[in-house]
């Protein structure tokens, strides 16, 4: 049984200069609204001081918990392991840099607690980051999850967001799937997904840390979304269909070339040998491609029946 209203997920990565400015803001807006809370950081591995912070935190103030990664595994890991200990019936995650808004968090707890979505995801309509380097990759990304998911949301990628407790801890976040979220929550069975529009600040300190990459790997995570939606759980469902489609134009156009020599000597006619058709190795080619799609899916359903445990994260320190 969950005992606190809220709690807040911060995943970071060297803000040492952002957290107890951010701390004090959440315990601000908490205490104004009289929310029982935790605060849960999640240093990803950070070289600088932001663990010592957190510690300090800590020491001053029993809201916060703290994880530390042994290394840097990304925001993915990060909020995966802060789902499977968090306590309040209503999460919200932020980030760390101060450029999401703390006052937004009674707005988003209303619409979880009172009007009833599972998901709340926030959109950052006006933006102060680069029009080239971000929004418009940005704007991209979102239409094409948009047409993919049939989700309506403007920002899929919003580090804001408030979930049912029961949301959090029924889906899975690995490598780089935080970005569709409302995407693993939808295909999860939780439904009623909704936006607020929050405000975005501009980076008070440091720089960010993303790279041009993350635009790359955005889109090979959606179609690995995309093809595990469709076809995780039954792989030779296209698999198997795919090589067997092949295997059969090849096995009909081998036998439409044996068939034409076989015509041809039945008739007297000149013919030649069968390997002197290009046709013939183009259809034995196919047949073979066609088996190998079909072993594809056969070893992607034993696979799948024994999947590893992908989401196993060495953690140096926790309280």
């Amino acid at each position: 049984m969950n005992s606190l209203d809220i709690s807040v997920v911060i995943p970071l990565f060297n803000e040492e200069e952002s957290l107890p400015e951010l701390h004090a803001w959440i315990r601000r807006v908490m205490n104004e609204y009289n929310f029982s809370y935790e605060i849960i950081f999640v240093d990803d591995g950070s070289t600088d001081s932001s663990w010592s912070i957190i510690e300090r935190l800590r020491r001053e103030h029993n809201d916060v918990k703290g994880i530390k990664f042994q290394r840097n595994y990304g925001k993915s890991p990060a909020l995966h392991c802060a789902f499977q200990k968090v306590k309040g019936e209503v999460i919200i995650t932020m980030d760390a840099d101060l450029q999401d808004s703390p006052d937004e968090i009674p707005e988003l707890y209303r619409m979880i607690k009172e009007d009833g979505y599972d998901l709340v995801s926030g959109w950052k309509k006006k933006r102060y980051d680069s029009k080239l380097t971000k929004n418009l990759p940005s704007k991209l990304f979102n239409a094409t999850a948009r047409m993919v998911s049939g989700i309506k949301l403007n920002d899929f990628n919003c580090g804001l967001k408030s979930y049912k407790a029961s949301l959090a801890k029924s889906i899975e976040v690995y490598n780089d799937m935080h970005r569709y979220i409302p995407i693993l929550a939808k295909d999860a069975g939780f439904t009623k997904i909704g936006e607020k529009e929050v405000q975005h600040q501009a980076r008070k300190y440091g720089k960010s840390k993303f790279g041009a990459s993350r635009f790359v790997n955005g889109y090979l995570d959606l179609l690995t979304i995309w093809f595990l939606n469709k076809f995780g759980k039954k792989p030779m469902h296209f698999f198997g269909l795919l090589g067997s489609i092949m295997f059969f134009i090849g096995f009909v156009a081998s036998a439409w070339v044996g068939g034409v020599k076989l015509y041809d000597m039945h008739h007297g006619n000149p013919y030649g040998l069968v390997t002197d058709s290009p046709y013939f190795f183009l259809s034995l080619t196919m047949m073979i491609i066609g088996t190998l799609l079909f072993l594809t899916g056969f070893l992607g359903e034993l696979i799948s029946r024994n999947s590893p445990e992908r989401n196993t994260y060495r953690i140096e320190k926790e309280f």
